[in-house]
């Protein structure tokens, strides 16, 4: 897990975009959404834009206080936040059957914790996509130092138009990421077009679930939050996931929301009324210090202007996750493994 500190927050804040240019980015990016006038179809159509902001603006927060593995994770009594998520990966490697040897695609890779940690779990080799610049030096940065360089790497590129040859990998993944895809479909070909045949393709799928009412205005404004906090155009249901991956053409061997049977609740980190020394950071009062120290750190000039606001729709995804937790509603951790046929 990452040891970011103040200073690595205040200096990653903004990403690639210049430090003057961060408030007028904050101000684009929440245009995308429905609290300020934004529509599903826009943010569909540009979400290239949308989403290399989102990362550009929330990446040092997220390392700050989740560590170098962006997902959640089902979570057993007496376990530590960084053991459930270790494990989590590991599920998906051991799903996946992989082998010493295989050459793996983590697709929407995020600066690569999970990379790196199921690189080493399994002796493999595996390639992370990401369209975010900042990321991926990050990412690259993270993998010299933890001496993955020769068996993990990225490809800058957008994960609906890869760049890679067809039948490529052994293995292809996605954690929480192909929810930031403007459709399904497309995505899911793109990944069964890379894939070799016979060879399976697993992902975290972040979904509304059966519960989920479209016409209840509550229900409507916590996926609101979370697709602003969390830059996604629109949240699919597990139905409509399920359904894309057949039209891609995979046979899907089995599914299920992990959610569900996780004996501690997915969202309990960001519960403000739970607390964790080990996850410090995530709880009530680490979240009350980061939003003071955020804030002191744009009034000196050291993070700079919508530095805050940021924080703050921040603030309203934790809210928006832990409302369509409790109301099962939302899931981050909708499993599928599916298989590319012979």
């Amino acid at each position: 897990m990452s040891k970011a500190g103040a200073f690595d927050l205040a200096s990653g804040l903004g990403g690639k975009i210049e430090k003057d240019d961060v408030l007028s980015a904050v101000d684009k990016y929440e245009k995308y959404h429905s609290d300020f006038g934004g529509a599903k179809e826009d943010r569909k159509a540009n979400y290239t834009d949308m989403v290399n902001k989102y990362y550009d603006l929330v990446t040092s927060f997220y390392e700050y206080g989740w560590g170098e593995s962006f997902h959640f994770a089902p979570r057993w009594k007496g376990e530590s936040l960084r053991e459930s998520i270790k494990r989590h990966e590991h599920f998906l490697a051991l799903q996946l059957g992989l082998k010493p040897g295989h050459k793996v695609l983590d697709v929407g890779c995020g600066i690569g914790g999970p990379l790196r940690e199921i690189s080493r779990f399994s002796s493999t080799s595996v390639m992370g996509i990401n369209n975010n610049e900042y990321q991926i030096t990050r990412g690259k940065a993270l993998n010299r130092v933890a001496g993955v360089d020769r068996t993990c790497d990225f490809t800058k590129a957008d994960f609906m138009k890869m760049p890679f040859s067809d039948n490529s990998f052994d293995a292809v993944y996605a954690i929480e990421a192909t929810c930031h895809a403007p459709d399904a479909v497309g995505c899911y070909k793109e990944i069964y077009r890379v894939l070799k045949p016979g060879q399976s393709f697993a992902a975290y799928e972040w979904c509304m679930t059966d519960a989920f009412d479209p016409n209840n205005q509550e229900h409507q404004k916590i996926k609101a939050e979370i697709e602003i906090g969390d830059g996604l155009p629109d949240i699919r249901s597990t139905r409509q996931c399920l359904a894309a991956l057949k039209e891609a053409g995979f046979e899907v061997i089995w599914e299920n929301d992990l959610a569900k049977d996780s004996p501690l609740p997915w969202y309990l980190p960001l519960d403000t009324s739970h607390f964790s020394l080990s996850s410090f950071r995530l709880t009530a009062v680490g979240r009350f210090i980061t939003k003071n120290m955020v804030m002191g750190l744009e009034y000196v000039g050291l993070a700079p202007k919508g530095s805050q606001r940021v924080q703050s729709f921040l603030e309203k995804a934790a809210e928006g996750l832990v409302a369509g937790g409790k109301k099962e509603i939302f899931t981050p951790m909708y499993f599928f493994l599916a298989r590319k046929p012979l």
